[in-house]
Order: structure tokens, then sequence, then C-alpha cells
């Protein structure tokens, strides 16, 4: 049997192992954490989030340890040694040490408890040391709207906190008390009654404060007909939290007038009188004036605050920023209209981004291992013409390498990035039916240089990578061959030490990093290298869009990432499906591809609530105007937030209080049919010239049509170019005049006969027919709609564009071209008059039978690929995928004979 003696160093030792074991987990995350956020320079950041956890940490266990044995030691002095106690002598001492021991464990772990609590609200407690003011009072209570968004947060977890503390504490005494007085049959005194009642007017001042605080509350109120105060809630209960806090201060100070009074009404009294007060003038007197004063003339008494519902809500989702323009509609565009719309005409995208990214894989993928996630749209200076492009960056996936090749070398060392970009014209189209390329290939050939094309940091770069190692990295293929490359730059951490080593070995949880052969002082570690991962983990207070797109700007691939400022705390304001009810785009995040170099730019200084962030990370941000132009060029209004924007102004166009009540003229996205099924459209780019303006411009826009109509009654549009970046324009049309809207157009596309007949006609060949997006272009005083139309074999995945629906006024037509298409609409204009949509772009029969061959190759190596990993499946699909083109590579011959 062991000894006492023995088993306490045992303990002791297991307990300092335990210690030694956390400290060395919190130092060694602390230090990969430094070094990871010194190697992007955001040092400063990082030290300022941890020095401001670790003393809100202290604070919070200090003050409540403090506190508890503060009035612990009172229990001690006041507790009286009379009566005898139960136990005396040895027996005596063996208790009061354990019971000490034990009070000090348990309010130890609580204290542990209170600051880690207290240290995770660093963010919390630095926004309202370096708050903002809004400049924008509330209507009820008259406080600017920064106190809501900075302030009333950290009140209400001061509050909590306390009350949560007050509690235990309470607890904590009087249990002790019990335990005193049954050990030394003892009775409770008038100073034991005056410390617990102490203990217990605390808490009720800590209720008063909380009522305090809902008054501020009721300006996220629910209860009528808007979100934020109503009628009732700034006369009744606005008058209840007032009459509860005085009535909840005057029941703390009752129980401590009830030390120095006999019975016990002075102990139930105070709390009978808060429970009955609360309950009459806190939920009963509001409900009854609600049903019997609000509800018979609701609109009468609610009109002032849907008024300051609506203002305040448009001023925090950007609504208010909106130019509404009424514009006279006609039947269809001209013929001049569409010749004095040529950049328009020619830039309308005929080639949707899910459709074209199938494509891509198939074409430009070029081996196995490489993958198009994502497809972007933007816009080029491209000899000279203004044109909409869609790019795709090619990413590697590791995860694809044959089973034999998954290795640890391979996946870390050697198969480290990806590769260029692919980009095409929006309206372009082979003979074939594939998009024109501008820049293909590895290495990338087109039109625009890229110096840099070689991608380690992206949207699909997952998992971490060690560079400049003793293997050397795959860059590329060529021919049978590979070529190889070194890494150029400073993008990593260096793994220059064993402390290094050890460090991200134990955070990685790979021990080769301790133990390869193949790492030098030279190695560096390239982690995080997921883009949207990189920038969270530097600024997590930022919401992301949720599109981040590649950019080629002076030879380099660069990542732009919208990062927004939002809330669910400005008051009036409603919360939208996603419970927030306020958002700005404020930053800019700018990732270079290659190095992994993240510059934070600030685009709108109005934001309160980026200038907080701005003040308390003098280092993160930079001004826009510090931005190159060569990526200002691309700047786009973002997707997400013209979403967002779009939903809640469905609804919040309305500004007349009555329409508002009355929910007379509630809008909704129109409905579309992409493929075979039917979906919301969705916002679209598109290079176009607004009405009334004199040039294109690149533009985002979306349609509306009335609630259970499907009649187009506005389309709204965000532009994107120089100094009119941001600005939104509502265009409202006539009310008293049909505009078609996208479901009655993709309705009577269905039911022309030709077209109908000519989709039924490829269905039955087994090729399916994929509807590409509807889209609405304005021109000039009329709509013009396009819809490209798609065919993709059963068992492949390479969609061809086929045909063109044009549909203007009550006309219809679907030919092979846009140019054709328009044509037909406006019988009797030579198609050379048209403007030049270039929809098929002819190329020599040397470029088509090469890029026919190239994909047959492509085919063929990935059937290899599939073989050597003895996928027998995929190996058929790429054989089958291989005849079609050798059958495409047959017709494009003959017809040239």
């Amino acid at each position: 049997m062991m000894r006492p003696g023995r088993t306490r160093k045992w303990l002791i030792a297991i307990g300092a192992f335990i210690v030694l074991f956390i400290v060395a987990t919190i130092s060694k995350g602390i230090y990969t954490e430094w070094l990871w956020f010194d190697s992007l320079g955001f040092s400063s950041v990082y030290s300022t989030v941890l020095t401001t956890r670790i003393w809100l940490f202290f604070t919070g266990a200090f003050i409540f340890l403090g506190l508890l044995l503060a009035n612990l030691f009172l229990v001690r002095r006041l507790s009286p040694p009379t009566g005898g106690n139960i136990l005396t002598g040895q027996g005596l001492l063996m208790v009061r040490r354990a019971v000490d021991f034990g009070i000090l464990a348990t309010a130890s772990f609580i204290s542990l408890i209170f600051g880690l609590v207290t240290s995770s609200q660093w963010e919390m407690v630095l926004r309202f040391a370096h708050a903002t003011d809004f400049n924008v009072i509330e209507p009820l209570l008259g406080r600017d709207v920064g106190f809501y968004l900075f302030s009333l947060p950290l009140y209400h977890f001061i509050q909590g906190w306390l009350l949560w503390a007050a509690v235990l504490i309470l607890l904590f005494t009087g249990t002790m008390y019990i335990l005193n007085i049954g050990f030394n049959r003892a009775s409770f005194n008038r100073r034991i009654k005056g410390h617990l009642s102490a203990l217990g007017a605390a808490i009720f001042f800590l209720i008063a404060w909380s009522y305090r605080l809902d008054i501020f509350d009721l300006l996220y109120s629910e209860r009528g007909v808007i979100f934020g105060p109503g009628y009732t809630d700034a006369h009744a209960q606005l008058l209840a939290w007032r009459l509860l806090v005085a009535t909840t201060i005057a029941c703390g100070l009752l129980l401590i007038i009830g030390v120095f009074r006999h019975g016990r009404r002075w102990l139930y009294g105070p709390v009978v009188l808060w429970v009955a007060i609360a309950v009459i003038f806190g939920s009963i007197y509001p409900a009854i004036m609600q049903r019997f004063q609000v509800e018979p003339s609701e609109l009468a008494r609610e009109r002032p605050y849907i008024k300051n519902n609506i203002q305040l809500t448009r001023l925090a989702f950007g609504l208010d920023r909106i130019e509404g323009r009424d514009i006279p509609i006609e039947v269809a565009p001209s013929e001049d209209d569409i010749s004095h719309n040529s950049a328009t005409i020619n830039n309308i995208r005929l080639w949707d981004y899910r459709p074209i990214k199938d494509t891509y894989n198939q074409i430009q993928s070029i081996r196995l291992y490489y993958d198009f996630t994502d497809i972007d749209v933007d816009r080029y200076l491209i000899e000279g013409s203004y044109r909409q492009v869609l790019l795709g960056a090619r990413e590697l996936s590791p995860e694809k390498l044959a089973s034999q090749a998954q290795t640890w070398v391979n996946r870390r060392l050697q198969f480290t990035h990806g590769y260029g970009v692919t980009m095409s014209p929006t309206n372009e189209v082979t003979e074939q039916g594939l998009p024109h390329l501008l820049i293909k290939d590895v290495p990338p050939i087109g039109t625009i240089k890229i110096q840099r094309p070689e991608i380690y940091f992206g949207e699909k770069t997952d998992d971490y990578v060690i560079v400049n190692t003793g293997i050397a990295e795959f860059d590329y293929p060529k021919g049978d061959t590979n070529v190889y490359t070194r890494y150029e730059a400073e993008g990593g951490i260096r793994l220059n030490s064993f402390l290094r080593k050890l460090a991200f070995t134990w955070q990685l949880g790979d021990i080769n990093i301790l133990i390869s052969d193949e790492l030098s002082e030279n190695s560096q570690l390239l982690y995080r290298r997921n883009i949207q991962e990189r920038v969270s983990t530097i600024a997590p207070f930022l919401k992301l869009d949720s599109d981040p797109y590649i950019v080629i700007a002076d030879s380099q691939l660069y990542w732009i990432q919208d990062a927004y400022t939002i809330s669910d705390l400005y008051p009036y304001s409603q919360p939208n499906a996603s419970g927030i009810n306020y958002v700005r785009n404020s930053v800019k995040v700018v990732i270079n591809a290659y190095d992994g170099s993240v510059t934070f730019y600030l685009i709108n200084p109005e934001d309160a609530i980026v200038n907080t962030y701005a003040s308390m990370f003098p280092a993160l941000f930079r001004p826009i105007d510090e931005m190159p132009t060569s990526l200002r060029e691309h700047l786009r209004y973002p997707l997400d937030l013209f979403r967002v924007q779009a939903s809640v102004y469905q609804t919040y166009h309305m500004t007349d209080p009555r329409v508002f009540y009355n929910k007379e003229d509630v809008w909704t996205v129109p409905v579309e049919t992409y493929a075979d099924s039917e979906r919301s459209l969705e916002p679209y780019y598109v290079i176009m010239r607004l009405p009334g303006e004199e040039h294109e411009e690149f533009v985002l826009m979306l349609p509306f049509t009335p609630t259970q109509k499907d009649n187009m009654i506005t389309w709204l549009a965000a532009r994107s170019d120089g100094d009119k970046y941001g600005k939104l324009i509502a265009y409202n049309f006539p009310k008293d005049k049909l505009v078609y809207g996208p479901r009655q157009i993709e309705a009577r596309i269905d039911q022309d006969a030709a077209i109908s007949e000519q989709f039924t006609l490829w269905s039955q060949k087994g090729s399916q027919v994929i509807r590409g997006n509807l889209l609405v272009i304005p021109i000039e005083k009329s709509i013009l709609y396009v819809e490209p139309v798609y065919l993709q074999a059963e068992r492949g995945k390479l969609p061809e564009l086929r045909r063109v629906v044009v549909s203007s006024g009550d006309l219809i037509a679907m030919e092979e071209t846009l140019a054709e298409s328009l044509n037909a609409i406006y019988a009797g204009l030579p198609t050379e008059e048209l403007p030049s949509t270039a929809p098929t772009t002819p190329e020599k029969p040397t470029d088509t039978l090469a890029e026919l061959a190239k994909l047959a190759q492509t085919h063929y190596d990935k059937a290899q690929d599939y073989l050597k990993e003895g996928d027998w499946v995929g190996w058929g699909e790429e054989l089958d995928k291989m005849a079609e083109v050798l059958r495409q590579l047959v017709e494009v011959t003959e017809s040239q004979q």
C-alpha cells in the first residue's frame, strides 16, 4: 500500500505536469500565431488583441476572486463561536483545512471561468474604448446611434457579469454561514443578517440597472407592426421600466432597513412589491394599451413610429442613397436604339458562369489535378475595347493525384500551387459552340500578359505547404515532362530553428516538419493559404463576401475580397432574414496570389464602425487612394451587399407610412427558368449605357416585379466605374403600361412552337438543353430580353452555346447567333448594319483543328491518369469525352474539304 507522503508527491507531480502541459500548449499557440501575423506585417494587430485578452482575463478573474474572498473573510469574522463546537481539537482543524481548501479550489475554478468569459469580450471592450459617433440621433431617447452599437452591449455584459457574481457570492456566503452555524451551534445574528441583506440589496440594485438598460432595448421592440418602439412602447412600456427601476432600488433599500427592524415582512415585503409591480406595469398595462387603445386605431397611433422605422432602416442598409428615376417605356427598342447602343449589345453576356465552369474544366484544366472552382465576372480594356469577360483561376487539387502519389512529399513539398487563369469574353463563341479564349493553356498564352501565373494562395488552397526545400516544386506540365520551380517570395514563415519546427510540428500535428531532411534554413511554411481564412483570421470582425474574384493587374494575379461591417443593433432598423440590420461595404481586401500579402483598403470613411476598427488597429487599414490604379479599375459593387439591399428595398422603397402600413406596393425578385427548373433571378453584371448617361459602364442590376404579379415594375442598378462607384439608381416604369417580366418572357419562349419543337428534337437526340440566365437589358426607353441556350451531352460535361433567344416587345426569335436573332426581330435590317456582336468567332482551320486535337489529348492524358489509379469509371468517362471531341474533329475536317 502506497504511503500518504508518496501519494502526495505523485499527486503534486501529476498536477505540475498538467499545469506545465497547459502552459506549453498556450505558449505554443501564442508563438505560432505571432510568427504568422508577423510574417504578414500585422504583428501589431495580434499584439493588441492578445494583450487586451490577457488584461481582461486577469481583471475578470481577480475581481471575482477578490469579491468572493472578501465576503468569505467577512463570514469568518462575523460567524460567532458561541454554543460550542461539534468537533474539537484535531478533528476540527482537519475539517476546517478541508473546507478552506475546497473553498479556495472552487473559488479559483470559478474565477478562471469568469476570467475566460471576460477575456472573450475583447472586441466589445475595444469597440467601447474607441467608439465613433454615427452623427445620427434616434428619435425616442435622443441618443446617438453609436451608443447602441458600442456602449450598450458592454453595459449589458457588465451588468450580467456583476449579477452572476453577486448571486454566486450570495450562495457561497449563505452556505458558509449555514455550515459555520451548524458546526458552532450558533444562530443568525444582526451582523450576519446585515451581510446577507447587503448582498441581496446589491442584487436588487443590479436588477434595477437591468431595467434601466431595458429602456434602451425598447429601440429593438418587436411588439407592434414595425421593428422598434411603437406607440405602446413609448407611452406604456417606457413608463413601466422607469417605475420598475425606482421600485427595485427601493426594494434593495428596504432589505437594508429590514436589518434594523423585526419581523419577516422586511424580507418578504420588497420581493412581493417588486413582483406585483413587474406583473401589473411591466406586462398587463402595456398589453391592455396595445389591445384597446392602439389596435383599434393602429395606423393613426403608429404613423410617426412607422416613419421612424422606414427612415432608419433605409439609412442602415444604405437605401437612402438610391436615386429614383422614372423612365417612359416603349414597346420595343428601335433599330436606331440598337445601333446607338453598340457597346451594350456587344457585351451582352451569352456565357453564364455555371455552364462555362464545366467547359473550362473540360478544355482548360490540362491535367487531372487542376480545377476551376469558380468563375468570376469582370471587365478589361482589350485592344482598345471595353470588354466584359469571364475568368477562372486554375487551382491545384492535390486530392486528385493518383492514390500512389498521395505522399507527404508530393502534397506538402512538390505540388504546392495552381497555375494561371483562363479568360474569355462573355459574348463570343467559336463555331464549335465553345468560348473564345483570350487567355489559355499553361504557361498562359493570351492578349494580357501574366508574369507570375503561380497561385499559392486561392479559394481552394486549404492545405499548408513548405517551399524552398530539397524537393523541386512542380510548376506545370510540358509534353511528356514537367517544369519545376522554386518559390521566390517571402510569403511564409521561415523554419530556420529547432524551436520553430517543434512549435509547428505540434501546432499542425505533423511530425515530418521536425524530422524531414528536405527542410533547410531557407524553407518557408505557407499556411492559412485559403484567402478567406487568411483574411478572417487577421480581421475576424469583418464579414466577408462569398465571392472573392481573381484580377490581373501589372502582370500579376491578385484576389479582391469585399468585406463588410455589419450589426444587429441599429435602432429602429428592420433586421433581414439573417438577423442583421446594418451593413456597409467599407473594406476592399487585396491578396497577392503568389506571395500571400494582404492589404486592407478603407473605401467608406463615413462608416462609424470601420472608423472604430481603424482606431483600434491603426496599422491595419490603408486609404483607398493608396490602391494602385490597375487594381482600382477592377473594383466592383459586391453581389452579397446588392442582394441584401435589393431584398430590403422590395418593401422599403415605400416611404409613405400609409402605403407601407397597408403593404400596397411590395415587390419581389422575378422568377426565371434555368436549365429545366424555375428559380429566382440572380443579380448580374453587364456593360451597358444607362438611360440618360453618355457612356457605357460596368453595372450590377436586378429587375423587380410586384408581389404575386409577373410584369416588371422597376430595375435597380449599382454602378462600379470610377467616381460613380457605389451609386445606386432605381429605374421605375410607368404603372399604367405593361412591361413584360422574366417569367412572362419565359412563358412566351415555352409557347413558341418553333422553339419548343427544337428543344424537343434536341432532347430526343440525347442532349440536355440548358437554358441560361434570362438577361433583361434596358435599351434607351425599352427592354431587350436575351436568353442563351446551351447543349450538353448526357454523359459529358461540355456545354456548347448553340442558340440565342431574343425577345423585344411582342416579337421573339431564336437563331444561332445574337446578330441573327436581332435581325429576325428587326426584319429587313441587314445583318451588317447591326452592331458587331461577335457571337461567333471564326477561327483559322488550323487553329480549330489544333484546339480540338489538344482537347482530345487532354482527355487522353486524364484517362491515363485514371488508369494508373485504377479508376475504371473515370477512365471510361474520359474515353467517351475523347470520342466526342474526335467526332467534332471529323466534322470540322469534312466541312473544310
